[in-house]
């Protein structure tokens, strides 16, 4: 897929099932040498120490953002082991919706949940965080310029029944609303010509950027 990607694509976000898969970081590795940005999206979620452990050891091999997904200790357990590699906060999944918050005890809507943990990955010295595009006008509003903010969820095409992504923006809307970066995956990967697909993104971005 990288190869035939080619240069539409300079960044990658490398998640759990990939890991699962075997020669995780040998990728993680390869991109690195093919000139590409990693982005290593485990949602480290363990007792402090292990997170440290975790986060140490991508330092100094290209890795470019990392993910960690837990209470107060566990960021700044993350943050006090990082070199290079910059740690990003998960606020609140993209594959959750109010429902779902009600079923797993959170008394708050999400965008009060999103707002709460971004405070709280400032705090902790986190140098960003992973928010859905329906949060990011109030996330800018509250941390300003403070972090970065990647949004996934996005949907250059119509949203399928059975994607399970539900609160999803444009590439346009995400940009205008304030993220530093996006993820697309699924509307790559699924085309039937994803270099095209890519290419069609890229110069949507190029346009929101130029109005």
């Amino acid at each position: 897929m990288v190869e035939q990607l080619g240069d539409a694509v300079h960044f990658y976000k490398l998640g759990l099932e990939l890991a699962m898969s075997g020669g995780y970081f040998e990728l993680v590795d390869w991109l690195a040498g093919q000139g590409k940005r990693v982005f290593v999206d485990l949602k480290f979620f363990d007792v402090p120490a292990t997170v440290a452990a975790a986060v140490r050891n991508l330092n100094n091999r290209g890795v470019a953002f990392t993910t960690v997904h837990g209470n107060q200790s566990i960021m700044e357990a993350a943050v006090a082991a990082k070199a290079d590699v910059k740690v990003l906060a998960v606020t609140a999944l993209t594959s959750l919706d109010r429902g779902d918050l009600d079923d797993l005890g959170f008394d708050c809507d999400v965008r009060d949940l999103v707002l709460s943990r971004a405070r709280r990955a400032l705090e902790a010295g986190c140098d960003g965080v992973i928010a859905s595009g329906l949060e990011l006008p109030a996330l800018r509003q509250a941390v300003d310029d403070q972090l970065l903010v990647i949004t996934p969820g996005i949907r250059p095409v119509d949203n399928r029944a059975e994607d399970d992504q539900k609160r999803v923006v444009t590439v346009e809307q995400a940009f205008a609303d304030g993220a530093d970066y996006i993820v697309i995956g699924r509307p790559i990967r699924n085309a039937p010509d994803p270099r095209k697909m890519a290419q069609s993104i890229q110069a949507t971005i190029a346009q929101a950027f130029a109005d």
